[in-house]
């Protein structure tokens, strides 16, 4: 029987910051706009952390029902490789975690949207069904999207439009269009953090069938890619603060600036796959020191 230590390592909780940088940076740009809503608030952190550890489960189930997960992949060994999990037990953690995580959902989306528009409510939950079945199918099920290079934009979409833009709505009942700039930027970094996964494992993957994006455009472009979404993720926060400017603190995410750097620097010269793995819960810390430093930035901005 697994132990409550082999859950905790199969729910990953290195990936947990990351899954909740995108849901307070809807809850900050709402404060900034006047629209906060703590129950909405709560409810939104609560089902995004269950929706993530439902995400690594089925990950871990994926990976291992297709032989990815072996002994030549470079990262931290999953639960179902090392037999801590067995398959039916991952299929009732699932069920229970998923389960757990529609209810939450239900409730956030009731609170955000049923006094105000029922047609949003009704969006906001097949949203949410959406959100688990891709959490689902990016590696397990016969047709997973990840295995053949499209895990890059659902992480972009599920990390970063659809948690700000989304979590922003629930609070405030309105669309801003400004809020797409800092919701693009952190899809970036999102995928950024997927991208450092791919290209450590991108002997293995290639082995395995998994068609990811560091295996079609290689090593090189795979960096240049990387570096790419860094600088654009940068880039798009500049400038929503640039035109939304009210105060000289809503720079303060700046200090959050020369972690990327560091690390970006040391990444592009990193000639070893495996040396990569540190860095992907450096970026999912500094993305949400980041938004910290953001969101911190925009309620003394208004305050």
């Amino acid at each position: 029987m697994a132990t409550t230590k082999s859950w905790i390592k199969a729910a990953r909780p290195r990936t947990l910051p990351l899954a909740l940088a995108g849901i307070l940076m809807g809850c900050g740009l709402a404060w900034f706009y006047g629209a906060f809503n703590t129950v909405v608030a709560v409810l939104a952190i609560l089902t995004a952390t269950l929706i993530q550890v439902f995400s690594n489960f089925a990950n871990d189930y994926g990976d291992n029902q297709r032989g990815t997960d072996n002994e030549f992949r470079l990262g931290p060994t999953r639960t179902m490789q090392s037999g801590e999990i067995t398959q039916k037990e991952m299929k009732s953690g699932m069920l229970l975690i998923g389960g757990l995580s529609f209810i939450l959902g239900l409730l956030l989306v009731y609170f955000g949207t049923w006094q105000q528009s029922k047609t949003a409510f009704v969006v906001f939950i097949g949203l949410g069904v959406l959100s688990l079945v891709a959490a689902y199918f990016y590696t397990a099920g016969k047709k997973s999207y990840g295995y053949v290079g499209l895990g890059d934009l659902a992480v972009f979409l599920f990390f970063g439009l659809l948690p700000v833009i989304g979590v922003f709505y629930l609070n405030a009942s309105y669309f801003e269009t400004a809020t797409l700039l800092p919701a693009i930027s952190m899809g970036f970094f999102s995928t950024g953090v997927l991208n450092l996964n791919n290209m450590r494992d991108i002997e293995n993957d290639r082995q395995s069938g998994k068609i990811t994006l560091p295996v079609r455009m290689g090593v090189r472009n795979s960096r240049i890619y990387h570096l790419a979404m860094i600088l654009w993720g940068w880039l798009t926060v500049i400038i929503f603060t640039i035109h939304q400017q009210q105060s000289i603190w809503q720079w303060l995410f700046l200090l959050a600036l020369p972690f990327f750097v560091i690390d970006l620097n040391k990444i592009l010269k990193i000639k070893e796959a495996r040396a990569l793995d540190p860095f992907l819960k450096r970026l999912s810390l500094s993305t949400l020191a980041f938004t910290l430093l953001f969101c911190l930035g925009l309620i003394l901005a208004v305050s």
